[in-house]
């Protein structure tokens, strides 16, 4: 048996296509790429229709973050996933397109291998849905890097602590520009730098009202 995350596939056969190139077989990805990238749209799309009030412009920027390539890669690396993949010798790199088809390929997967359910579970537990705020979290690092070079400050990140299980850790970062600091913590490294400068920009915005 293999087991992702905390899902465990029946069919390891599925989970193997899902992480196989097209230089190695033509047994490979592609096709449950195609529906994987299908089923993460609407999962991520469903999950902030019902969780947020956003208008259809927000909601598909909000989306547009958490399915991006750079946080399937993220995802990718934290699950792994890398260790399964099947590469032919025409294919010198994993690059971060191919880890993020994979990524989708390997949704798909767990679609055909359970059902639309299981797989939902699976996304909201990987890909950090849980730790959205708002939509200016997408932004507060570029608004609180803006402020810090107007005043000529330097924002800094530190990771203050990692814990949980390996597959799932939770990162404890603190963001700091001149005398002001915040800490948060997410599953992602990045949404809690997102968090904790969020942070420090709602100080700045209370103390200049």
């Amino acid at each position: 048996m293999t087991k992702i995350g905390d899902y465990e596939f029946k069919n390891c056969g599925l989970f193997e296509k899902a992480l196989t190139h097209s230089s190695y077989s033509n047994n490979n990805y592609e096709r449950l790429e195609f529906l994987g990238d299908s089923i993460l749209d609407f999962i991520v799309g469903k999950y902030f229709y019902e969780k947020t009030t956003l208008n259809e412009g927000l909601l598909t920027k909000m989306r547009s973050h958490f399915v991006s390539e750079d946080n399937l890669c993220k995802v990718f690396d934290k699950l792994k996933l890398g260790d399964y993949v099947k590469l032919g010798k025409s294919c010198k790199e994993l690059t971060k397109s191919i880890k993020c088809d994979m990524f989708e390929a390997v949704i798909a997967s767990i679609y055909l291998d359970s059902n639309l359910k299981t797989c939902e579970k699976f996304i909201i537990d990987n890909i950090f849905l849980e730790d959205y705020k708002n939509v200016e979290l997408l932004d507060s690092k570029s608004k609180l890097q803006e402020i810090a070079q107007g005043n000529k400050q330097v924002v800094h990140y530190e990771l203050l602590e990692q814990k949980g299980m390996s597959h799932k850790p939770t990162f404890l970062i603190k963001a700091s520009v001149g005398v002001y600091s915040a800490t948060a913590e997410s599953g992602s490294k990045q949404i809690a730098e997102q968090l904790a400068a969020k942070k420090i920009l709602d100080i700045l915005s209370k103390e200049n009202n």
